[in-house]
């Protein structure tokens, strides 16, 4: 079968026995397809043929037990039209991978044990261009670091043919994440979910490298953490698509935007592309299907406004961001990523304004979360079992559900007196972590039984049942999460605060820093709270070496400065929130009892915290402080905002 006869690249990863999936149009998700991608190398020499064990019916995958290198076959993950990709033991470091083979079978097949030859000449140079794309993408995706990208542990051409291998994850995608879920996500939902994914996209734009297949499939959500894993970059199926005119093979509907079915001067591609993909997926998760397919909107658009048809269910703000990034033509839509965060306000960590609905998305088999307070922060994703037969590496294969691996990898810090700070719930800072704590004091006894009524001669007695206890009282739960959510959204308006992390994702063993820049639009003084892995709160600015930082208006401040402690990553591993306040006046957070511990101060957390914001008078969070008001005079609570996330890894 011809390049231009070939169906899509779809996996096909079926357990014994299992029937053909359901068609996925009616609810907005094209089936799956994957293509080869790219990752990084390192050279190895082709595969003696009497290395490799008899092969059985594996189809174009090579027999399990197969050694390349220093990697063993040991089960065939999936198989698509243009890759393959298997579960593999890495013996020089004794851990799991994922492999991945770059073969179009369109164009290719195996030739002896592990041979890839072109199935005809005319073939060749299509083949040749798709595997010069799969190694120099992966060379590219090499080079970045995000936690929400994929990352290549190296790649090499041998057999005719080049591999790349990468870490072996678990997880459910987005697709399956929301095919079974019983209701709709809510906005809270889908911008905890858009903020990693603009974050890592962003990473990409930056090197003009543009994704141009962000689809449900292409998203992974990770068992255990949730986090989502951006897929499929697809470089080598592009490549042959765009060589056979296949435009089946590399486009999904509803997703592709106009400029990807025929670049024109008038309709280049570049970070719009994906920013309509992205809104497309948004659109589906809304509204269960897709918007209508780009090209036939150019002649009769028939895309209803999400402004119109989810008023009510979601911020006019966030329904309208969407709308602009799904214009057809590309110089009518939103330009960026960057330009994407900000309309959906993602930059400043505000929390949109919660609609009372039954929309939240709880976690699959989880018991029901408690009634949300009024004004809550975005939950996290679902989490969702990973289906048990499937399994998929980057770029590659899928079907019910997949499993990579990724490793981050962090940059050395500065120069300079570090200190790990620990045990306040500074991770890395150690900042506090993800503990909720929900205080509820002790009821106290209910009343006691009313005396039974006299016994009278003869009769039968008569007793009184007792009183019914009265529930014990309800008391609001203190989150940190939901706090910090809740002082972004209340801050001044128009008091901008720009907070930028160099890096979001730390590593203890590379003894990586918390390193940020602040700006701000008013004059002001700093504040930056933490909460991190462990569930403890820190006030990390000001400090010892810091008593006192004050902004000037458009001067940006770094941490550290050249009188700052560092703060180094440490364990416990995981989330760590960083709350930046500008303040036009000081303030003062002694209601959370805050204790020196050099060179910065730990603050009251878990029940103590959750007693002391029980009787905070204020009337903001009490981890906002209180503002410190001129003797004699009252002032306005004035401040701006800013949230940073970190992530700290091994």
């Amino acid at each position: 079968m011809s390049p231009e006869e070939s169906d899509s690249d779809r996996t096909q990863i079926s357990p014994p026995g299992s029937g053909p999936r359901p068609d996925d149009r009616d609810l907005g998700f094209e089936p799956t397809r994957y293509g080869a991608s790219a990752a990084p190398t390192v050279p190895a020499g082709d595969v003696p043929a009497d290395d490799v064990p008899a092969a059985a019916d594996l189809g174009n995958g090579l027999p399990m037990g197969t050694r390349l290198g220093e990697f063993e076959l040991t089960r065939l993950v999936g198989e698509g039209g243009f890759g393959i990709v298997y579960m593999a033991t890495d013996h020089s470091l004794q851990r799991r991978v994922a492999l991945k083979e770059y073969m179009p079978s369109s164009l290719a097949a195996r030739s002896g044990a592990s041979q890839v030859q072109v199935k005809s000449e005319r073939y060749r140079e299509t083949f040749e261009a798709g595997r010069k794309s799969f190694i120099n993408e992966a060379r590219l995706l090499a080079q970045f670091d995000h936690p929400s990208l994929v990352k290549v542990y190296r790649f090499w051409e041998a057999n005719g043919t080049a591999y790349l291998v990468m870490p072996f994850y678990e997880g459910q995608t987005l697709r399956e994440v929301l095919r079974g879920a019983a209701v709709a996500p809510d906005e809270a939902w889908l911008r905890t979910l858009l903020q990693p994914l603009t974050e890592a996209l962003m990473v990409i734009h930056a090197e003009q490298c543009y994704h141009r297949d962000i689809a449900p499939d292409n998203v992974m959500m990770l068992a255990g953490s949730n986090r989502p894993l951006l897929l499929d970059f697809g470089a080598a199926r592009r490549v042959i698509g765009d060589m056979t005119q296949a435009l089946t093979v590399i486009l999904k509907p509803g997703y592709a935007p106009v400029e990807q079915y025929a670049e024109t001067p008038g309709m280049k591609q570049g970070p719009w592309t994906d920013v309509y993909a992205l809104a497309a997926v948004v659109h589906c998760a809304i509204t269960g299907r897709t918007p209508p397919p780009a090209v036939g909107r150019l002649l009769n658009d028939t895309y209803q406004p999400l402004t119109q048809v989810a008023v009510g269910r979601f911020s006019e703000g966030f329904l309208a961001a969407v709308d602009r990034a799904l214009a057809v033509r590309p110089e009518q839509r939103t330009q960026t990523i960057a330009q994407l965060r900000q309309e959906m306000g993602l930059d400043d960590g505000s929390a949109p304004p919660r609609v009372p609905t039954n929309l939240a998305l709880p976690p699959t088999g989880a018991a029901q979360p408690a009634p949300p307070v009024a004004t809550g922060p975005s939950p996290a994703p679902p989490a969702s079992a990973p289906s048990p037969a499937a399994a998929a590496g980057f770029g590659g294969q899928g079907g019910e559900g997949r499993k990579e691996g990724m490793e981050g990898q962090g940059s050395k810090g500065g120069q300079g007196s570090k200190v790990a700070l620990v045990g306040a719930g500074l991770g890395l800072l150690v900042l506090a972590g993800v503990g909720l704590v929900v205080w509820r004091p002790g009821a106290g006894p209910g009343p006691a039984p009313a005396p039974a009524a006299a016994v009278a001669p003869a009769l039968a007695p008569t007793v009184v049942p007792p009183a019914p206890t009265p529930p014990p009282p309800t008391v609001a739960r203190f989150e940190p999460d939901r706090e910090i959510d809740r002082i972004v959204q209340a801050q001044t308006a128009g008091f901008g605060v720009r907070a930028e992390p160099l890096k979001t994702r730390l590593s203890v063993a590379k003894s990586d820093e918390f390193r940020f820049r602040v700006t701000a639009d008013r004059d002001g003084f700093l504040y930056v709270l933490g909460y991190g892995a462990d569930g403890g709160l820190s006030l990390l600015v000001p400090n010892k070496t810091s008593p006192e930082v004050r902004l000037s208006q458009g001067r940006t401040w770094a941490f550290p400065d050249n009188k700052s402690f560092m703060v180094g990553a440490s364990e416990p591993l995981g989330p760590t929130r960083l709350l930046v306040l500008v303040s036009t006046h000081p303030r003062s957070f002694d209601a959370l009892k805050p204790k020196f511990v050099d060179p910065y101060h730990e603050l009251a957390s878990g029940a103590e915290a959750a007693a002391l914001a029980a009787r905070f008078q204020g009337t903001n969070s009490i981890l906002a402080g209180q503002p410190q008001c001129p003797a004699g005079s009252g002032c306005a609570d004035a401040y701006g905002a800013a949230v940073m996330s970190f992530e700290t890894v091994r």
